[in-house]
Protein backbone atom coordinates (compact mmCIF):
# COMPACT_ATOMS: atom_id res chain seq x y z
CA UNK A 1 0.00 0.00 0.00
CA UNK A 2 1.37 3.40 -0.97
CA UNK A 3 1.85 5.78 1.93
CA UNK A 4 0.22 9.16 1.15
CA UNK A 5 2.52 12.18 1.36
CA UNK A 6 2.47 14.15 4.60
CA UNK A 7 1.19 17.72 4.61
CA UNK A 8 4.26 19.87 5.12
CA UNK A 9 5.02 23.55 5.71
CA UNK A 10 8.34 24.58 4.16
CA UNK A 11 9.90 27.95 5.05
CA UNK A 12 12.38 29.42 2.60
CA UNK A 13 14.64 32.38 3.36
CA UNK A 14 15.83 33.77 -0.01
CA UNK A 15 19.51 34.55 -0.49
CA UNK A 16 20.34 33.08 2.89
CA UNK A 17 24.16 32.97 2.43
CA UNK A 18 24.09 36.74 1.82
CA UNK A 19 21.75 37.31 4.76
CA UNK A 20 23.97 35.20 7.02
CA UNK A 21 27.01 37.25 5.97
CA UNK A 22 25.27 40.54 6.68
CA UNK A 23 23.92 39.37 10.04
CA UNK A 24 27.35 38.12 11.15
CA UNK A 25 28.97 41.42 10.14
CA UNK A 26 26.23 43.40 11.87
CA UNK A 27 26.86 41.45 15.06
CA UNK A 28 30.60 42.03 14.72
CA UNK A 29 29.92 45.76 14.33
CA UNK A 30 27.61 45.81 17.34
CA UNK A 31 30.16 44.19 19.64
CA UNK A 32 33.09 46.50 18.89
CA UNK A 33 34.14 48.33 22.02
CA UNK A 34 35.76 51.35 20.42
CA UNK A 35 32.59 52.53 18.73
CA UNK A 36 33.91 52.03 15.20
CA UNK A 37 31.74 49.50 13.38
CA UNK A 38 33.33 46.57 11.64
CA UNK A 39 33.16 46.67 7.85
CA UNK A 40 29.64 45.67 6.93
CA UNK A 41 27.39 45.77 3.92
CA UNK A 42 24.04 47.43 3.51
CA UNK A 43 21.88 44.97 1.52
CA UNK A 44 20.03 47.87 -0.08
CA UNK A 45 23.24 49.61 -1.15
CA UNK A 46 26.32 47.53 -1.94
CA UNK A 47 25.84 44.47 -4.18
CA UNK A 48 27.22 41.25 -2.72
CA UNK A 49 27.83 37.83 -4.28
CA UNK A 50 28.77 34.58 -2.54
CA UNK A 51 31.29 32.58 -4.58
CA UNK A 52 32.13 28.88 -4.70
CA UNK A 53 34.30 27.18 -7.32
CA UNK A 54 34.57 30.49 -9.20
CA UNK A 55 30.79 30.74 -9.62
CA UNK A 56 28.06 32.77 -7.95
CA UNK A 57 25.98 30.64 -5.57
CA UNK A 58 23.95 33.51 -4.07
CA UNK A 59 23.70 37.26 -4.53
CA UNK A 60 21.88 40.20 -3.00
CA UNK A 61 18.87 41.93 -4.52
CA UNK A 62 20.97 44.96 -5.46
CA UNK A 63 23.38 42.66 -7.34
CA UNK A 64 20.52 41.04 -9.24
CA UNK A 65 19.25 44.47 -10.28
CA UNK A 66 22.60 45.05 -11.98
CA UNK A 67 22.57 41.73 -13.84
CA UNK A 68 24.29 39.29 -11.47
CA UNK A 69 22.77 35.80 -11.48
CA UNK A 70 23.39 32.47 -9.78
CA UNK A 71 25.76 30.24 -11.69
CA UNK A 72 27.65 33.11 -13.31
CA UNK A 73 31.41 32.97 -13.51
CA UNK A 74 33.37 35.48 -11.50
CA UNK A 75 34.42 37.58 -14.48
CA UNK A 76 30.90 37.68 -15.91
CA UNK A 77 29.48 38.80 -12.57
CA UNK A 78 32.14 41.51 -12.21
CA UNK A 79 31.53 42.57 -15.79
CA UNK A 80 27.83 43.03 -15.07
CA UNK A 81 28.53 44.86 -11.79
CA UNK A 82 32.06 46.32 -11.42
CA UNK A 83 31.44 47.35 -7.80
CA UNK A 84 30.33 43.85 -6.82
CA UNK A 85 31.74 42.58 -3.53
CA UNK A 86 32.80 38.93 -3.76
CA UNK A 87 32.81 36.81 -0.62
CA UNK A 88 33.79 33.11 -0.47
CA UNK A 89 31.09 30.68 0.59
CA UNK A 90 31.15 29.60 4.24
CA UNK A 91 28.67 26.80 5.09
CA UNK A 92 29.61 27.03 8.77
CA UNK A 93 28.68 30.71 8.86
CA UNK A 94 25.34 29.94 7.20
CA UNK A 95 24.52 27.21 9.72
CA UNK A 96 25.53 29.31 12.72
CA UNK A 97 23.30 32.16 11.61
CA UNK A 98 20.38 29.80 10.87
CA UNK A 99 20.43 27.94 14.19
CA UNK A 100 18.94 30.77 16.33
CA UNK A 101 16.04 31.10 13.88
CA UNK A 102 15.30 27.39 14.18
CA UNK A 103 15.15 27.77 17.94
CA UNK A 104 12.67 30.64 17.60
CA UNK A 105 10.48 28.60 15.23
CA UNK A 106 10.54 25.60 17.59
CA UNK A 107 8.96 27.76 20.27
CA UNK A 108 5.91 28.15 18.00
CA UNK A 109 5.84 24.75 16.30
CA UNK A 110 7.99 21.94 17.73
CA UNK A 111 9.39 19.44 15.27
CA UNK A 112 11.37 21.61 12.84
CA UNK A 113 13.57 19.82 10.32
CA UNK A 114 16.42 21.89 8.81
CA UNK A 115 16.80 20.87 5.17
CA UNK A 116 19.73 23.22 4.53
CA UNK A 117 20.70 26.66 5.83
CA UNK A 118 17.83 28.96 4.90
CA UNK A 119 15.32 26.15 4.32
CA UNK A 120 13.36 24.13 6.90
CA UNK A 121 10.21 22.00 7.10
CA UNK A 122 7.48 21.42 9.72
CA UNK A 123 4.60 18.96 9.79
CA UNK A 124 1.49 20.97 8.98
CA UNK A 125 -1.05 18.97 10.98
CA UNK A 126 -0.18 20.14 14.50
CA UNK A 127 0.35 23.86 13.78
CA UNK A 128 -2.76 23.95 11.56
CA UNK A 129 -4.91 22.63 14.41
CA UNK A 130 -3.40 25.04 16.92
CA UNK A 131 -3.59 28.18 14.77
CA UNK A 132 -6.85 27.33 13.03
CA UNK A 133 -5.64 26.41 9.56
CA UNK A 134 -2.58 25.89 7.39
CA UNK A 135 -2.47 29.46 6.13
CA UNK A 136 -2.79 30.84 9.67
CA UNK A 137 0.02 28.56 10.87
CA UNK A 138 2.31 29.59 8.02
CA UNK A 139 1.49 33.24 8.66
CA UNK A 140 2.39 32.92 12.35
CA UNK A 141 5.76 31.38 11.45
CA UNK A 142 6.50 34.11 8.92
CA UNK A 143 5.58 36.78 11.46
CA UNK A 144 8.08 35.26 13.89
CA UNK A 145 10.79 35.35 11.23
CA UNK A 146 9.90 38.97 10.50
CA UNK A 147 10.48 39.87 14.16
CA UNK A 148 13.92 38.25 13.82
CA UNK A 149 14.80 40.55 10.94
CA UNK A 150 13.79 38.27 8.02
CA UNK A 151 10.82 40.09 6.44
CA UNK A 152 11.04 38.45 2.99
CA UNK A 153 10.69 34.78 4.04
CA UNK A 154 8.35 32.54 1.99
CA UNK A 155 6.17 29.62 2.97
CA UNK A 156 4.85 26.71 0.95
CA UNK A 157 2.26 24.18 2.14
CA UNK A 158 1.71 20.99 0.14
CA UNK A 159 1.79 17.19 0.12
CA UNK A 160 5.43 16.20 0.64
CA UNK A 161 8.68 18.04 1.11
CA UNK A 162 9.51 18.49 -2.57
CA UNK A 163 6.18 20.02 -3.58
CA UNK A 164 6.10 22.29 -0.53
CA UNK A 165 9.62 23.51 -1.29
CA UNK A 166 8.70 24.33 -4.88
CA UNK A 167 5.61 26.18 -3.63
CA UNK A 168 7.77 28.25 -1.26
CA UNK A 169 10.34 29.00 -3.96
CA UNK A 170 7.70 30.10 -6.46
CA UNK A 171 8.18 33.86 -6.49
CA UNK A 172 4.71 35.38 -6.37
CA UNK A 173 3.13 38.48 -4.81
CA UNK A 174 1.88 36.33 -1.92
CA UNK A 175 4.41 35.10 0.64
CA UNK A 176 2.36 31.95 1.31
CA UNK A 177 1.53 29.41 -1.40
CA UNK A 178 -0.79 26.53 -0.48
CA UNK A 179 -1.20 23.54 -2.79
CA UNK A 180 -4.48 21.74 -1.98
CA UNK A 181 -4.30 18.07 -0.97
CA UNK A 182 -4.02 15.80 -4.00
CA UNK A 183 -3.10 18.65 -6.36
CA UNK A 184 0.68 18.20 -6.27
CA UNK A 185 0.95 16.66 -9.74
CA UNK A 186 -1.03 19.46 -11.37
CA UNK A 187 1.01 22.10 -9.52
CA UNK A 188 4.37 20.57 -10.46
CA UNK A 189 3.49 19.78 -14.06
CA UNK A 190 4.42 23.16 -15.66
CA UNK A 191 7.63 23.60 -13.64
CA UNK A 192 10.97 23.16 -15.37
CA UNK A 193 12.97 19.98 -14.80
CA UNK A 194 15.74 22.12 -13.34
CA UNK A 195 13.73 22.00 -10.09
CA UNK A 196 15.06 18.46 -9.57
CA UNK A 197 18.56 19.92 -8.90
CA UNK A 198 20.31 17.16 -10.83
CA UNK A 199 22.43 18.63 -13.62
CA UNK A 200 23.22 15.33 -15.33
CA UNK A 201 19.58 14.24 -15.40
CA UNK A 202 18.42 17.67 -16.57
CA UNK A 203 20.94 17.61 -19.43
CA UNK A 204 19.86 14.10 -20.45
CA UNK A 205 16.14 14.89 -20.35
CA UNK A 206 16.71 18.10 -22.29
CA UNK A 207 18.38 16.10 -25.09
CA UNK A 208 15.34 13.80 -25.09
CA UNK A 209 13.00 16.76 -25.44
CA UNK A 210 11.65 16.61 -21.88
CA UNK A 211 11.46 20.15 -20.49
CA UNK A 212 8.89 20.09 -17.65
CA UNK A 213 8.20 17.96 -14.61
CA UNK A 214 4.85 16.96 -16.08
CA UNK A 215 6.52 15.59 -19.21
CA UNK A 216 9.00 13.67 -17.06
CA UNK A 217 6.23 12.26 -14.83
CA UNK A 218 4.33 11.09 -17.95
CA UNK A 219 7.19 8.75 -18.92
CA UNK A 220 6.75 5.06 -18.17
CA UNK A 221 8.23 4.26 -14.76
CA UNK A 222 9.63 0.92 -15.92
CA UNK A 223 11.51 2.59 -18.76
CA UNK A 224 12.79 5.30 -16.42
CA UNK A 225 14.04 2.70 -13.92
CA UNK A 226 15.77 0.69 -16.66
CA UNK A 227 17.47 3.77 -18.09
CA UNK A 228 18.17 5.85 -14.97
CA UNK A 229 18.13 3.34 -12.12
CA UNK A 230 16.59 3.82 -8.70
CA UNK A 231 17.83 7.39 -8.46
CA UNK A 232 15.94 8.30 -11.61
CA UNK A 233 12.85 6.44 -10.37
CA UNK A 234 12.88 8.46 -7.15
CA UNK A 235 13.11 11.73 -9.08
CA UNK A 236 10.31 10.50 -11.34
CA UNK A 237 8.12 10.04 -8.27
CA UNK A 238 8.99 13.53 -7.04
CA UNK A 239 8.05 15.01 -10.41
CA UNK A 240 4.66 13.31 -10.16
CA UNK A 241 3.99 14.64 -6.65
CA UNK A 242 4.58 11.30 -4.90
CA UNK A 243 6.99 12.24 -2.14
CA UNK A 244 6.82 9.82 0.78
CA UNK A 245 9.75 11.26 2.72
CA UNK A 246 8.73 12.04 6.31
CA UNK A 247 9.62 15.16 8.24
CA UNK A 248 12.38 14.22 10.67
CA UNK A 249 12.59 16.86 13.44
CA UNK A 250 16.02 17.84 14.62
CA UNK A 251 17.17 17.07 18.12
CA UNK A 252 17.41 20.45 19.87
CA UNK A 253 20.92 21.19 21.11
CA UNK A 254 21.47 21.15 24.87
CA UNK A 255 20.99 24.41 26.73
CA UNK A 256 24.53 25.43 27.58
CA UNK A 257 24.03 29.09 28.48
CA UNK A 258 24.04 30.15 32.14
CA UNK A 259 23.37 33.48 33.78
CA UNK A 260 23.46 35.02 37.22
CA UNK A 261 21.47 37.99 38.52
CA UNK A 262 22.48 40.20 41.40
CA UNK A 263 19.85 41.66 43.70
CA UNK A 264 22.31 44.34 44.75
CA UNK A 265 24.23 45.71 41.73
CA UNK A 266 27.99 45.13 41.83
CA UNK A 267 30.21 48.04 40.86
CA UNK A 268 33.73 46.57 40.96
CA UNK A 269 35.06 44.25 38.25
CA UNK A 270 36.72 42.01 40.82
CA UNK A 271 33.41 41.63 42.67
CA UNK A 272 31.65 40.56 39.48
CA UNK A 273 34.48 38.16 38.56
CA UNK A 274 34.32 36.51 41.97
CA UNK A 275 30.52 36.21 41.80
CA UNK A 276 30.46 34.51 38.38
CA UNK A 277 32.95 31.77 39.24
CA UNK A 278 30.20 29.30 40.05
CA UNK A 279 28.31 30.24 36.88
CA UNK A 280 31.44 29.71 34.76
CA UNK A 281 31.98 26.31 36.40
CA UNK A 282 28.37 25.39 35.60
CA UNK A 283 28.99 26.26 31.94
CA UNK A 284 32.12 24.09 31.87
CA UNK A 285 30.30 21.22 33.61
CA UNK A 286 27.45 21.37 31.10
CA UNK A 287 29.90 21.26 28.23
CA UNK A 288 31.73 18.29 29.75
CA UNK A 289 28.48 16.36 30.19
CA UNK A 290 27.63 16.96 26.53
CA UNK A 291 31.12 15.92 25.39
CA UNK A 292 31.83 19.40 24.05
CA UNK A 293 34.29 22.25 24.52
CA UNK A 294 33.64 25.93 23.90
CA UNK A 295 35.81 27.80 21.38
CA UNK A 296 33.66 30.95 21.10
CA UNK A 297 31.56 32.46 23.90
CA UNK A 298 29.14 35.36 24.07
CA UNK A 299 29.16 37.35 27.32
CA UNK A 300 26.34 39.78 28.08
CA UNK A 301 26.41 42.29 30.93
CA UNK A 302 23.42 44.37 32.10
CA UNK A 303 23.53 47.24 34.57
CA UNK A 304 20.92 48.87 36.78
CA UNK A 305 20.64 51.89 34.47
CA UNK A 306 19.52 49.97 31.39
CA UNK A 307 23.01 49.69 29.88
CA UNK A 308 24.07 46.59 27.98
CA UNK A 309 27.51 45.27 27.01
CA UNK A 310 27.71 42.28 24.72
CA UNK A 311 30.77 40.75 23.10
CA UNK A 312 31.84 37.45 21.54
CA UNK A 313 35.21 36.15 22.72
CA UNK A 314 37.26 33.60 20.80
CA UNK A 315 39.87 31.18 22.09
CA UNK A 316 42.69 29.52 20.13
CA UNK A 317 42.00 26.19 21.88
CA UNK A 318 39.03 26.06 24.26
CA UNK A 319 37.64 27.88 27.29
CA UNK A 320 37.78 26.56 30.84
CA UNK A 321 36.08 28.10 33.87
CA UNK A 322 39.05 30.34 34.73
CA UNK A 323 39.25 31.66 31.16
CA UNK A 324 35.54 32.48 31.21
CA UNK A 325 35.94 34.44 34.44
CA UNK A 326 38.88 36.35 32.94
CA UNK A 327 36.77 37.32 29.92
CA UNK A 328 33.98 38.62 32.13
CA UNK A 329 36.45 40.75 34.09
CA UNK A 330 38.23 42.04 30.98
CA UNK A 331 34.98 42.93 29.25
CA UNK A 332 33.73 44.80 32.29
CA UNK A 333 37.02 46.67 32.70
CA UNK A 334 37.16 47.62 29.02
CA UNK A 335 33.54 48.77 29.06
CA UNK A 336 33.94 50.88 32.18
CA UNK A 337 37.15 52.44 30.84
CA UNK A 338 35.46 53.41 27.58
CA UNK A 339 33.00 56.23 27.03
CA UNK A 340 30.02 53.90 26.60
CA UNK A 341 26.73 54.34 28.43
CA UNK A 342 27.26 51.10 30.35
CA UNK A 343 28.03 51.40 34.05
CA UNK A 344 29.33 54.81 34.93
CA UNK A 345 29.05 56.70 38.17
CA UNK A 346 26.80 54.96 40.72
CA UNK A 347 26.02 52.23 38.18
CA UNK A 348 26.39 48.51 38.88
CA UNK A 349 26.11 45.16 37.11
CA UNK A 350 22.81 43.34 37.65
CA UNK A 351 23.13 40.36 35.27
CA UNK A 352 25.90 38.34 33.65
CA UNK A 353 25.05 35.80 30.93
CA UNK A 354 27.62 33.34 29.54
CA UNK A 355 26.49 31.66 26.33
CA UNK A 356 28.70 29.28 24.28
CA UNK A 357 28.55 30.51 20.71
CA UNK A 358 30.66 27.83 19.01
CA UNK A 359 31.48 24.37 20.37
CA UNK A 360 33.60 21.43 19.26
CA UNK A 361 33.93 17.77 20.14
CA UNK A 362 36.05 17.09 23.21
CA UNK A 363 38.06 14.46 21.33
CA UNK A 364 39.58 17.17 19.14
CA UNK A 365 41.06 18.93 22.18
CA UNK A 366 42.50 16.07 24.22
CA UNK A 367 46.10 16.58 25.42
CA UNK A 368 48.88 14.56 23.89
CA UNK A 369 49.62 11.05 25.14
CA UNK A 370 53.15 11.98 26.23
CA UNK A 371 53.09 15.43 27.78
CA UNK A 372 52.20 18.62 25.96
CA UNK A 373 53.67 20.05 22.80
CA UNK A 374 55.47 23.40 22.59
CA UNK A 375 52.34 25.17 21.34
CA UNK A 376 50.30 24.07 24.37
CA UNK A 377 53.07 25.09 26.79
CA UNK A 378 53.45 28.46 25.06
CA UNK A 379 49.72 29.15 25.19
CA UNK A 380 49.56 28.15 28.85
CA UNK A 381 52.44 30.50 29.73
CA UNK A 382 51.06 33.41 27.72
CA UNK A 383 47.60 32.95 29.21
CA UNK A 384 49.01 33.08 32.75
CA UNK A 385 50.88 36.28 31.98
CA UNK A 386 47.76 37.74 30.37
CA UNK A 387 45.67 36.86 33.44
CA UNK A 388 48.09 38.89 35.58
CA UNK A 389 48.59 41.86 33.25
CA UNK A 390 45.11 42.15 31.78
CA UNK A 391 43.48 41.52 28.43
CA UNK A 392 45.84 43.72 26.41
CA UNK A 393 48.90 42.91 28.48
CA UNK A 394 50.03 40.32 25.90
CA UNK A 395 49.46 41.12 22.22
CA UNK A 396 50.37 39.55 18.89
CA UNK A 397 50.78 41.34 15.53
CA UNK A 398 48.14 40.83 12.86
CA UNK A 399 48.57 41.75 9.20
CA UNK A 400 45.63 43.86 7.97
CA UNK A 401 44.82 45.68 4.76
CA UNK A 402 45.67 49.24 3.80
CA UNK A 403 47.60 51.40 1.39
CA UNK A 404 50.39 52.37 3.78
CA UNK A 405 52.73 49.86 5.33
CA UNK A 406 52.55 51.39 8.80
CA UNK A 407 48.76 50.96 8.99
CA UNK A 408 48.78 47.30 7.96
CA UNK A 409 50.03 46.11 11.34
CA UNK A 410 47.44 45.68 14.08
CA UNK A 411 48.14 44.28 17.53
CA UNK A 412 45.46 42.06 19.01
CA UNK A 413 45.31 40.54 22.50
CA UNK A 414 46.73 37.06 22.90
CA UNK A 415 44.18 34.37 22.04
CA UNK A 416 41.76 36.70 20.25
CA UNK A 417 40.83 36.08 16.64
CA UNK A 418 39.59 39.56 15.90
CA UNK A 419 38.80 40.65 12.37
CA UNK A 420 40.92 43.60 11.31
CA UNK A 421 39.18 46.91 10.76
CA UNK A 422 40.72 46.86 7.26
CA UNK A 423 40.54 43.25 5.94
CA UNK A 424 43.34 42.07 3.70
CA UNK A 425 40.98 40.40 1.23
CA UNK A 426 39.43 43.72 0.15
CA UNK A 427 40.86 45.50 -2.89
CA UNK A 428 43.21 48.33 -1.98
CA UNK A 429 43.89 50.43 -5.10
CA UNK A 430 47.18 52.24 -4.67
CA UNK A 431 48.61 49.74 -2.18
CA UNK A 432 52.20 48.61 -2.57
CA UNK A 433 52.53 45.38 -4.60
CA UNK A 434 54.84 42.50 -3.81
CA UNK A 435 57.64 42.25 -2.88
CA UNK A 436 57.20 44.32 0.26
CA UNK A 437 60.12 45.86 2.18
CA UNK A 438 61.68 43.52 4.72
CA UNK A 439 62.02 46.37 7.25
CA UNK A 440 59.22 48.88 7.84
CA UNK A 441 59.68 51.92 10.05
CA UNK A 442 56.82 52.40 12.48
CA UNK A 443 57.41 56.17 12.27
CA UNK A 444 58.66 57.18 8.78
CA UNK A 445 62.17 58.57 8.86
CA UNK A 446 62.79 62.02 7.29
CA UNK A 447 65.14 62.04 4.32
CA UNK A 448 66.76 64.47 1.91
CA UNK A 449 66.63 63.77 -1.83
CA UNK A 450 68.40 66.19 -4.15
CA UNK A 451 69.26 66.47 -7.80
CA UNK A 452 72.79 66.50 -9.20
CA UNK A 453 72.95 70.28 -8.80
CA UNK A 454 71.91 70.07 -5.13
CA UNK A 455 68.36 71.34 -5.62
CA UNK A 456 65.51 69.46 -3.88
CA UNK A 457 63.59 66.99 -6.04
CA UNK A 458 59.89 67.80 -6.26
CA UNK A 459 56.81 66.51 -8.12
CA UNK A 460 54.22 68.86 -9.59
CA UNK A 461 50.44 68.46 -9.66
CA UNK A 462 50.60 66.57 -12.99
CA UNK A 463 53.14 64.05 -11.67
CA UNK A 464 56.13 65.56 -13.41
CA UNK A 465 59.50 65.60 -11.61
CA UNK A 466 61.62 68.71 -11.28
CA UNK A 467 64.84 66.68 -11.77
CA UNK A 468 66.03 63.06 -11.49
CA UNK A 469 67.07 62.10 -7.94
CA UNK A 470 70.85 61.88 -7.60
CA UNK A 471 71.63 61.96 -3.86
CA UNK A 472 69.80 60.33 -0.95
CA UNK A 473 70.95 61.50 2.49
CA UNK A 474 74.46 62.14 1.17
CA UNK A 475 74.70 58.81 -0.71
CA UNK A 476 74.69 58.59 -4.49
CA UNK A 477 71.52 57.15 -6.04
CA UNK A 478 72.49 54.30 -8.37
CA UNK A 479 68.96 53.53 -9.60
CA UNK A 480 65.42 54.72 -8.95
CA UNK A 481 61.84 54.17 -10.06
CA UNK A 482 58.67 56.23 -9.69
CA UNK A 483 56.77 58.29 -8.93
CA UNK A 484 53.61 56.30 -8.13
CA UNK A 485 50.84 58.58 -6.89
CA UNK A 486 48.65 57.68 -3.91
CA UNK A 487 45.50 59.81 -3.59
CA UNK A 488 43.14 59.18 -0.68
CA UNK A 489 39.82 60.61 0.52
CA UNK A 490 39.62 63.65 -1.71
CA UNK A 491 36.06 64.16 -0.44
CA UNK A 492 37.23 64.61 3.17
CA UNK A 493 39.51 67.65 3.64
CA UNK A 494 40.43 66.55 7.17
CA UNK A 495 41.74 63.12 6.10
CA UNK A 496 42.70 63.70 2.46
CA UNK A 497 46.22 62.62 1.45
CA UNK A 498 48.19 63.04 -1.72
CA UNK A 499 51.67 61.55 -1.98
CA UNK A 500 54.10 59.88 -4.38
CA UNK A 501 56.10 56.71 -3.82
CA UNK A 502 59.65 56.09 -5.06
CA UNK A 503 62.03 53.16 -4.95
CA UNK A 504 65.74 54.01 -4.86
CA UNK A 505 68.97 52.03 -4.71
CA UNK A 506 72.02 53.80 -3.28
CA UNK A 507 75.69 53.23 -4.04
CA UNK A 508 75.90 50.50 -1.37
CA UNK A 509 73.18 48.55 -3.26
CA UNK A 510 70.66 49.09 -0.48
CA UNK A 511 67.11 49.53 -1.74
CA UNK A 512 64.74 52.01 -0.09
CA UNK A 513 61.06 52.82 -0.28
CA UNK A 514 60.45 56.57 -0.06
CA UNK A 515 57.38 58.79 0.04
CA UNK A 516 57.17 62.41 -1.07
CA UNK A 517 54.29 64.22 0.63
CA UNK A 518 53.79 67.98 1.10
CA UNK A 519 57.25 68.62 -0.39
CA UNK A 520 58.87 66.47 2.32
CA UNK A 521 60.68 63.15 1.80
CA UNK A 522 60.20 60.18 4.13
CA UNK A 523 61.74 56.71 4.19
CA UNK A 524 58.91 54.20 4.67
CA UNK A 525 60.90 50.96 4.48
CA UNK A 526 64.09 49.21 3.40
CA UNK A 527 64.61 46.20 1.14
CA UNK A 528 67.27 43.68 2.14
Amino acid sequence: MTVPPTRVIVLWLPDWPVTALLRSEARAAARTLDGEPAPGVDPDDAPVAIMHANRVVACSASARREGVRRGQRRRDAQGACPRLRLVPADPGRDERAFSPLLSRLEQLAPGVQPLRPGLCAIRARGPARFYGGEEEAASALLDELATCGIPDARAGVADGLFTAEQAARLMSPASIRIVPPGASAAFLSPLTIAALSDDELVALLARLGVQTLGEFAALDIAAVRDRLGEHGARLHALAGGSDSRPVVPRVPPPELARQIEFESPLELAEQVAFAVRTTAEDVSTGLDEAGLVCTEVRITLLDDRGGRSERVWLHPTCFDAAALVDRVRWQLQATLDSDSAFGGENGGVTLVRIEPEAVDDTAHHQPGLIGQGPDERLHHAMSRVQAMLGHRGVVTPLLAGGRWLSERERRVPWGDAERPAHPRDLPWPGSLPQPLPSEVYRAPRPAAVTASDGSPVAVDARGGMSAPPAVLDGRRVAAWAGPWPVVERQWDPARARRAHRFQMVDADQTAWLLVLEDDRWWIEGRYT
